[in-house]
């Protein structure tokens, strides 16, 4: 009974806060400074989430120089993190919806920073699978709360141009990660990398708790006076949840989305995870060279997401198809750009990384949520965020173990020397980002929902 009494009470504690019986008289002016302190610490929260799931790709070459894990078992690692995520992202899809979202998303920073400090002091391979396992989780829920967020405090009207902003969180936390870890692992080793990206999570962790707010109605505001006022304990609300969340489900133009997302996300994270490793193996970069080229997509990445939503608002009349279709095609581009010419031409390489930030920046907003959400009943932002995720990290998991076993596989030593042949792996990449792209295509007419 008393485990069945503690299990409440966190229950309790993630859900969402109730509406004040009386809203009082405050002005408009307090309303958008609340808003916008929400916004910007779940952007910069997100971010820092990032922090904690990428210092991994930056350490692995080091590790493996160390002898520490070989390349199998590090794509091992790095796919327990997606497929752990990949589930965790329906789940907490599905619990965003009706949770507090600042406890449920500073809850999960301060649990993926603690993974992280944990094992810039561990050696075991099972440690390490185990813990970045449950890194995944930990991770997943930052972006349904973040979504949900979103849509609590914003109109549909402003929905792309803030979705647009708040997911260029994505390319930022891509972007402090491999300037910030890859000066630490330079001149400290991998362990600093990891606990360095633990410390920045827990200054997330206080910058979510002081700054982000649940819901207006928990201010003390009521927005939308048109509609009835939500009791969020009632029966009658959650049967409005289920039935929002199962029109989700039985939405074909979803799954398609979540398939192209994650054909996307394939390519993505090869170059997140493996980016680093292809530029130090087969084009001899240095370990800082090497994380400066791929810092160069994050970057870019935020001028892509941060301008997608807006630009499909004013002038594409909310219609994501036509800059999904585009920046597919110039995704595809960049990376036979950064696979197919030979040798170490940095102009090349950095040319081949603006074109990719610019193209995975869109995408990351239009395929990795704002598409489904468009499309998807306004109560169940999360649980339409929950379906792309679970296929977008599949997929993600899945091309750690194929790079994994492919790069190890078509390695050579010769003489004492390491030789890499990644014929395989560009294929791969490029091919994934080709299919994401034509998938995109059979959703081109799907309804949105414009309430």
């Amino acid at each position: 009974m008393t485990d069945l009494n503690m299990f409440k009470r966190i229950i309790d504690f993630f859900r969402i806060s109730a509406p004040d019986a009386s809203f009082g008289d405050r002005s408009e002016k307090t309303f958008r400074r609340i808003r916008m302190a929400t916004f910007i610490s779940a952007t910069c929260g997100y971010a820092l989430y990032y922090v904690c799931r990428l210092s991994m790709n930056i350490v692995r070459k080091p590790i493996v120089d160390e002898g520490l894990f070989n390349e199998t078992q590090l794509g091992i690692i790095g796919s327990c993190l997606f497929f752990v995520y990949a589930v965790g992202k329906l789940a907490n899809g599905f619990l965003a919806d009706r949770c507090n979202v600042r406890r449920f998303m500073s809850a999960g920073l301060l649990l993926t920073a603690l993974v992280n400090l944990i094992l810039g002091f561990s050696n075991m391979f099972i440690v390490f699978a185990v813990l970045w396992g449950l890194n995944g989780w930990f991770q997943s829920m930052g972006a349904p709360a973040g979504v949900v967020s979103l849509n609590r405090w914003y109109s549909s009207k402003d929905r792309g141009t803030y979705y647009g902003f708040w997911s260029a969180s994505h390319n930022l936390g891509e972007a402090i990660t491999f300037i910030t870890i890859a000066l630490l692992v330079t001149g400290m080793g991998w362990r600093y990398g990891m606990i360095g990206a633990g410390l920045i999570g827990l200054i997330g962790f206080m910058m979510l708790l002081l700054f982000m707010k649940d819901t207006p109605q928990s201010q003390g505001f009521l927005i939308n006076k048109g509609e009835e006022e939500i009791s969020h304990n009632s029966k009658k609300q959650d049967q409005d949840f289920n039935e929002a969340q199962m029109a989700v489900l039985k939405n074909p133009a979803i799954w398609v989305l979540a398939l192209a997302s994650a054909f996307m996300y394939i390519s993505r994270y090869a170059v997140n995870s493996w980016g680093v490793f292809y530029l130090e193996a087969q084009k001899g970069y240095s370990t800082l060279d090497a994380s400066f080229i791929i810092s160069v997509s994050s970057v870019c990445g935020i001028i892509g997401t941060v301008f997608s939503g807006w630009l499909s608002d004013k002038f594409f009349k909310g219609s994501r198809n036509v800059p999904a279709l585009i920046f597919g095609l110039v995704n595809t581009l960049a990376l036979c750009l950064f696979l197919l010419v030979p040798g170490k031409v940095f102009v090349v390489d950095f040319i081949a990384m603006v074109l990719f930030g610019l193209g995975i920046g869109v995408l990351i907003c239009f395929l990795g949520g704002l598409m489904a959400v468009d499309i998807a009943p306004r109560a169940a932002a999360g649980a339409a965020l929950g379906v792309v995720g679970i296929a977008s990290y599949l997929g993600a998991g899945l091309q750690d173990i194929m790079n994994g076993i492919l790069i190890q596989g078509n390695k050579t030593i010769i003489n004492g020397v390491e030789t890499y042949d990644f014929t395989y792996v560009s294929w791969f990449w490029i091919g994934a980002a080709l299919l994401s792209t034509l998938l995109t295509l059979l959703v081109w007419n799907a309804k949105r929902n414009d309430n």
